[in-house]
């Protein structure tokens, strides 16, 4: 059945979690080193839609699920708990279309995927924002505020942002009741550290981390292109991507990968 059975659940669901498992255990992945994160990107979620779509038989055809479930069954590696300890469980969160009610659900995810009552860190990329305006205090609020609320419902231990300057990262600082641990700086743009920036985070102590994720990992075009690409036919037009989340799980004692992968949610708008 494979592709048709899979076009015909997406038609009639309203939303789609893809994870990829652990990347370390995909041997397709390791004879292929994507140029760039954005290609990477598009390479997991083309091959994990591809191998879920490819084992959708036709007894699934008449189901209608709400929320499809779409993963690379043979990548899945939750965490030993007894290992729990000895490792460092970080994620970023990049929101793509939706808001910051969406953190939730990103976190609890995965939770679920790894075996884990909470995640390390979390550090948010700042959303998205329209063309001409620029990034406030004001509008990263709420998505901190959720941040806050996971902290203090013992789901995150720390919480950090990305790309943000010495003035806003001051005044997330000042308003924050859960202050920043962290902060990326994205050397694409800064060969060397602001030392504004520098010196405010060494006297609050502020991690300050670099990075080189593009401004848009992952795009709405993109997505439902990959999903065209992947499960031919399928109203790849109605699918907008709402978030997603990288992780890692990190050997403390040895600085070491154990694993890595995405996961991510989508929404269907139907006309």
């Amino acid at each position: 059945m494979g592709t048709e059975g899979a076009r015909s659940l997406l038609e009639r669901a309203g939303r789609l979690t893809l994870q990829t498992g652990n990347l370390l255990n995909w041997g397709c992945l390791r004879k292929k080193c994507p140029a760039t994160l954005g290609e990477e990107v598009r390479d997991c979620i083309q091959k994990t839609l591809t191998e879920w779509s490819s084992k959708i038989g036709q007894d699934r055809n008449q189901e209608t699920l709400e929320v499809l479930e779409c993963t690379v069954a043979q990548a899945l590696e939750k965490i030993n708990p007894e290992e729990r300890d000895e490792l460092k469980v970080s994620a970023k969160l990049f929101i793509v279309g939706s808001n910051s009610s969406s953190i939730r659900d990103a976190v609890d995810l995965a939770c679920s995927a790894l075996g884990v009552a909470q995640l390390d860190s979390v550090i948010i990329a700042p959303p998205p924002i329209e063309d001409g305006t620029s990034l406030s205090l004001e509008y990263l609020q709420p998505y901190w505020q959720e941040l806050e609320n996971l902290v203090q419902n013992k789901k995150i231990v720390a919480i950090g942002t990305s790309d943000l300057d010495k003035t806003l990262l001051e005044q997330l600082y000042l308003w924050a009741q859960v202050k920043p641990s962290s902060n990326q700086v994205n050397l694409a743009s800064c060969c060397v550290m602001p030392p504004d920036l520098t010196a405010f985070a060494k006297e609050f102590d502020i991690q300050l981390l670099t990075h080189n994720d593009p401004k848009e990992l992952l795009c709405e075009a993109s997505f439902q292109e990959v999903l065209q690409e992947s499960i031919q036919n399928v109203k790849a037009n109605e699918w907008i991507p709402l978030w997603l989340l990288r992780y890692s799980v990190i050997v403390k004692s040895r600085g070491i990968i154990k694993s890595k992968g995405y996961i991510m949610q989508a929404k269907r708008n139907a006309s």
